[in-house]
């Protein structure tokens, strides 16, 4: 199909390719034992920008700094400590720290240097070392030193969240070679994984914990000390948070931070209703706002302020990857083990109905565990999954490497009966039986009944329907709804039937990956393999996976393992959407140009004075 070019469009994809053309990747150096040096790196390839660019082709350089912004969280926090395991920490509180290195908006696996400002490792990738920029400060004043990083490393491998762990699992050791070089010595070889993982390292002041009684093991609410362009100004416990940028902030003249962090102040106020949050916006106590709920986005916003322009209302393009949304069944429980009764369950979910009844048209089915991203399986098994997946092929199930997945699906007009025939021959063949209105187990008598457990209320108009076709298989089902934390605490130990629950997916997969889905971690609390998933060929390829050094390689393993996971049945996947959906006060000014992978708010935008004088007025 042919498209148009406007003058606007060639325009910015001019600006775009000057960008690359004046200041290209080329920017490692070759030392004379080896080893590379380099300002920026990539997982696979070459980082897009070179270090003689200016700023992001995203930022506005000039954009002036002030104002204020208030924005909604729902739920709570009680700590101000997001390393551990025990409490829940606030929104925003990565804004208080930098990293050794950051990624670009326009990137999904590339670094570029911000505490380090070079970064050396030899051609094996056997370990990787960061010499740190000398006007690295903390807050108070004092240096970042290399111990920084190896008392955050430390304490992470030893007393950190679990999947924080993850994260560090093929770094060895970290040491500090001096004060400003940071020394890591690697587990694997030959991949950038690791050395990208280490990249990623967040410094935490030694002197500021071990000072004061302070102590990093236990939740705190005392304001802690950041590195980051914002810190902490005010809290009032669980009710809001208010950062306010740091006017010396040590990085700020760099490249990769010009024309961003213009707000003098950030604040999260909590509520504990989505309605409550969402009237909130439209009386102007929020200023903007990611809309979430398709029917508030079809008829929620037809009010004065949107009508007579002083709120705004648009779309973006979300390309980021996206993670499993869906109804996850705990394996764990006796009712579920049966892959049959998983299926079963499936047919008697009718996303049709919802998405015309509920969702407005507005979302498209997830048929992946990885979808919107080149890791996901789509369509019949390509040749290279199959060749993949051969080996495993007498532990298999026939579906997996016959056919695309495809889950079951209705007319739309809320009559299942198709899928109700379907469901009850699985529940058969699994032992269980439709008797006197009630599913029961053929062999022990007892009733098929689970409970599905939420934190968001606005989840329980979308699953009402599910359990009401429940009930005509003979189903008990129940909706629950428990306060976050709360809700943290039961998913960490995996005390649920089924839960709702969103994965995040960090592009190109790594060791993380272990923590959802590997069968060593099924029964460890605090990690994220909610389902319980025990399989030997998913524990396989997460092996393949993880330690990869070909991008292509890696994407179709991941896609082979994609099509194990679905055709486990782990859960009822939901839906997701291609566009952000933004509302906010017309009081801000933004580049004109998006980075690929987010609508930047609020780091790229700013406070325009001509807007907000004419909202005020």
């Amino acid at each position: 199909m042919m498209t148009v070019r406007t003058a606007a469009s060639m325009a910015a994809a001019a600006a775009v390719l000057w960008v690359l053309a004046a200041f290209p990747a080329a920017q490692a150096e070759t030392l004379a034992n080896g080893v590379t040096r380099a300002w920026a790196i990539a997982e696979f390839g070459e980082p897009l920008y070179g270090p003689a660019m200016p700023h992001w082709p995203y930022v506005n350089p000039d954009a002036p700094k002030g104002g204020s912004v208030t924005l909604g969280a729902f739920g709570s926090f009680d700590t101000l400590n997001p390393l551990i395991e025990r409490g829940t920490w606030p929104a925003g509180i990565g804004m208080i720290s930098d990293s050794l290195m950051t990624g670009s908006g326009d990137e999904l696996s590339s670094a570029y240097g911000l505490i380090a400002e070079t970064v050396e490792y030899p051609a094996d990738k056997s370990w990787v070392a960061f010499n740190l920029r000398p006007e690295a400060r903390w807050h108070d004043g004092q240096p970042i030193t290399a111990e920084d990083f190896v008392f955050a490393f430390d304490f992470i491998r030893k007393e950190g969240r679990l999947f924080l762990r993850s994260f560090y699992d093929d770094i060895e050791g970290c040491t500090a070679e001096t004060p400003r070089r940071l020394m890591c010595t690697l587990r694997t070889r030959d991949t950038m994984k690791t050395v990208m993982a280490a990249a990623g390292l967040t410094p935490m002041p030694r002197h500021y914990w071990t000072s004061g009684g302070r102590d990093l093991t236990k939740t705190t609410l005392e304001p802690t000390l950041g590195s980051g362009a914002y810190r902490i100004k005010a809290i009032d416990p669980g009710r809001s948070i208010t950062y306010e940028r740091v006017a010396d902030y040590w990085a700020k003249d760099l490249p990769i931070m010009r024309g961003m962090n213009n707000f003098d102040e950030v604040r999260y106020d909590y509520y504990r209703d989505d309605t409550v949050m969402f009237e909130a916006f439209m009386a102007g106590r929020i200023d903007f706002r990611e809309e979430n709920r398709a029917q508030r986005w079809a008829t929620g916003y037809d009010a004065d302020p949107v009508r007579d322009g002083r709120v705004v209302r648009r779309t973006t393009p979300d390309n980021t990857p996206a993670g499993l949304s869906g109804l996850v069944f705990n394996t764990r429980r006796p009712q579920f083990q049966d892959i049959r009764v998983r299926e079963a369950l499936n047919w008697l979910y009718d996303f049709e109905t919802t998405q015309r009844q509920l969702l407005y048209g507005q979302y498209k089915r997830l048929k992946s565990w990885f979808p919107k991203s080149e890791y996901g399986s789509s369509g019949a098994p390509t040749p290279e999954e199959t060749a993949i997946l051969a080996p495993f092929k007498d532990t298999l199930r026939p579906e997996v490497l016959a056919k695309a997945f495809e889950p079951p699906a209705t007319e739309g007009n809320g009559l299942t009966r198709t899928n109700l025939r379907e469901a009850l021959r699985l529940f058969k063949d699994a032992g269980w039986e439709l008797k006197n209105g009630a599913m029961v187990n053929t062999a022990g008598g007892q009733r098929f009944a689970f409970e599905i457990l939420l934190s968001d209320p606005a989840f329980v108009r979308l699953y009402e329907p599910y359990v009401e076709t429940l009930k005509k298989a003979g189903i008990t089902a129940t909706i629950r709804v428990i306060d976050t934390a709360q809700y943290k605490v039961r998913t960490d130990e995996y005390d649920f039937d089924a839960v709702n629950l969103g994965l995040t997916f960090f592009p190109p997969p790594g060791p993380e990956l272990k923590s959802y889905y590997s069968s060593a971690v099924a029964d460890v609390k605090g990690q994220g393999n909610f389902a319980g998933i025990r399989d030997k060929v998913v524990d396989a390829l997460l092996d393949r996976i993880t330690t990869g050094t070909d991008l292509p390689t890696i994407q179709a393993e991941s896609r082979a393992m994609d099509r194990v996971l679905l055709w486990g049945w782990y859960v009822v996947p939901l839906w997701y959407n291609d566009e952000d959906r933004l509302a906010y006060w017309n009081r801000f000014a933004y580049p004109e140009k998006q980075a690929k992978y987010s609508h930047g708010f609020p780091t790229t935008w700013w406070l325009d004075p001509q807007k907000a004088g004419a909202l005020r007025r």
